[in-house]
């Protein structure tokens, strides 16, 4: 129990290290190698913590396709070129604005009444993936059952940002 204590405490403190010098690195590769020494340190929490799903979910999405997404951007971006003197005319910050508070309100929505009336299916999750022996097993449970219509919604968010990028980078060309 000490042993995990310490190990977590160090790894804090390097988290937040490595944070610290993902922010002050002048160099932008330099700052994208810290962010992957911070996820790698991430990782090894989410060991230490006994969640082994998330741990390897974390090296191979965020230390490996993440930043190699980061590493293209910083090597591709012309840092020495300055910004545009105009601004985009087509660029509508009022709509924008608008759809961002909408959202903000929506969220204040939820919050205000799920935090209002405890849910009883909360509290019934526990005893119903007691019988369930590992980690992985209660994560997928949960994640299939529970929570599949917000599993979904996020598919289909990353789909359409997959479909986005896509589209702007045939844009280009």
């Amino acid at each position: 129990m000490i042993l995990e204590a310490v190990a977590f405490y160090v790894l804090a403190t390097l988290i937040l290290g490595f944070g610290a010098m993902v922010i002050t690195a002048r160099n932008p590769v330099h700052s994208v190698v810290f962010l992957v020494l911070n996820f790698l340190s991430v990782a090894l929490v989410y060991i230490v913590l006994g969640a082994e799903f998330l741990a390897v979910i974390q090296v191979l999405v965020y230390a490996g396709g993440i930043v190699v997404l980061y590493l293209f951007v910083v090597m591709l971006v012309n840092l020495k070129r300055g910004p545009q003197p105009q601004p985009d005319p087509r660029r509508k910050s009022g709509l924008g604005v608008s759809l961002a508070a909408a959202v903000l309100a929506e969220l204040s929505a939820i919050l205000f009444y799920t935090g209002s009336t405890p849910s009883a299916s909360i509290a019934a999750a526990p005893s119903t993936t007691a019988s369930i022996a590992g980690n992985t097993e209660q994560l997928a449970l949960l994640l299939y059952t529970q929570y599949l219509v917000p599993f979904e919604v996020a598919s289909m968010l990353l789909l359409a940002a997959m479909i986005g990028a896509i589209f702007f980078a045939r844009r280009a060309d």
